[in-house]
């Protein structure tokens, strides 16, 4: 394979980086495969033949929206790593910001409905979506529900299919094929022509810290034969290889996709040339 490039992975800053890793396997019981550092995603890539990683921020703090995009442009491209700018609904000065992260080599932003608590087709998000599309960004957003906010829904394939009839000319990717846990509804997604997927915490099964925190049904992810439904259904020019480092092994979930009855053009494709579109490469 000329390069493998993990499309959904995050860090964080040096200092806090353990430590935030743990609150947040504590909150959701998952296990942790790196520390959550820089140089711990550096080790995991390296082990696992991953020769690039995309790193995405989330802001959970509005007032907070510019400082993390300057560290992001700071870091970006270090190492083979890139970074994306981050943004919330409820940025203030939205436009201004958006239109800026451009000049700081940043090609998209990643967004959060479940922790920024606005639901995705809320009239701020749809300004969001709308400027980032008309500033050329490509959008990466968490979809369905998320395991450490159980019941939660402002992410949900329902309001994702809303959200998408009413904005304009943005490209949406999907995070954890299409609607986490809501698998059976992304199809209907599909049909958005600007919509890409991609395969982070969707293959497999969850492994908790606490093996009996989750019930049986919980635990299984997609199996083999919907992830493949899903692929063929959006077709393999709009899905994209990741892996949601550090709550999955970068090196399993690589050998477990490598695994898959797929040809080795659909597996080109979702490994590094949809990346290198969206990436400008």
């Amino acid at each position: 394979m000329k390069r493998i490039i993990d499309f959904h992975t995050h860090t964080f800053p040096d200092k806090i980086a353990a430590d935030t890793v743990q609150n947040m396997s504590d909150m959701s019981r998952l296990t942790a495969y790196t520390t959550g550092s820089e140089g711990a995603l550096l080790a995991s890539m390296k082990e696992a033949g991953i020769t690039n990683s995309v790193v995405l921020p989330v802001v959970t703090n509005p007032e907070k929206t510019e400082s993390i995009n300057n560290f992001s442009a700071k870091l970006n491209g270090i190492n083979g790593i890139y970074h994306l700018g981050g943004m919330h609904p409820h940025t203030p000065d939205m436009k201004k910001e958006m239109a800026r992260i451009p000049s700081l080599g940043l090609k998209g932003i990643k967004i959060h409905p479940v922790y920024q608590y606005t639901d995705i087709d809320d009239p701020k998000f749809l300004e969001l979506l709308y400027c980032a599309g008309e500033n050329g960004l490509f959008v990466v957003m968490h979809a369905g529900l998320d395991v450490g906010f159980p019941g939660e829904e402002q992410a949900a394939v329902s309001k994702t299919a809303n959200a998408l009839k009413q904005v304009g000319d943005v490209t949406l990717v999907l995070a954890h094929m299409g609607g986490w846990k809501q698998w059976e509804q992304v199809y209907q997604l599909a049909d958005f022509k600007n919509t890409y997927i991609d395969t982070a915490f969707s293959y497999g099964a969850i492994h908790p810290t606490e093996p009996d925190y989750y019930t049986p049904e919980e635990l299984p992810l997609m199996d083999s034969e919907q992830f493949i439904k899903t692929i063929k259904i959006f077709g393999a020019n709009r899905v994209l290889f990741g892996t949601d480092s550090p709550w999955t092994s970068q090196k399993s979930s690589l050998e477990d996709f490598l695994s898959l009855p797929l040809s080795e053009e659909e597996k080109e494709k979702i490994l590094y040339k949809n990346a290198e579109r969206l990436l400008g490469e």
